[in-house]
């Protein structure tokens, strides 16, 4: 692991994460950033966002882009906001809305 970077308590449910988690996991960065614009979902702005905060942490390290890919990236569960619906019957049911929390490294590819 050369560079990582971590948010947590994201907005978004762990399994909708992983769907955009997948398409980028083991690709090389440069790639992988023009994957997620051109992705149509919501996680991928807490995913790009997060993978340009790894990109900056390499590049303080004095590495640059084009040596990086994505070694490990995965979505975690968080704790779950607990809410309430009225019901028919005056009953109330559950709502869970649930959080996330995003880690990702980065490796120097081997040529």
């Amino acid at each position: 692991m050369i560079a990582h970077a971590k948010a947590r308590y994201l907005r978004v449910p762990p399994r909708k994460a992983q769907q955009v988690i997948d398409l980028i996991r083991g690709k090389d960065v440069v790639t992988s950033l023009s994957i997620l614009t051109h992705v149509n979902k919501r996680s991928t702005e807490y995913i790009s966002k997060l993978l340009t905060s790894a990109i900056s942490n390499a590049k303080k390290k004095g590495l640059s882009e084009d040596q990086l890919f994505i070694s490990k990236i995965v979505a975690d569960p968080g704790p779950m906001w607990k809410r309430f619906r009225a019901a028919s019957f005056g009953r109330a049911t559950p709502i869970l809305k649930r959080t996330t929390h995003l880690t990702i490294e980065l490796d120097l590819k081997v040529k």
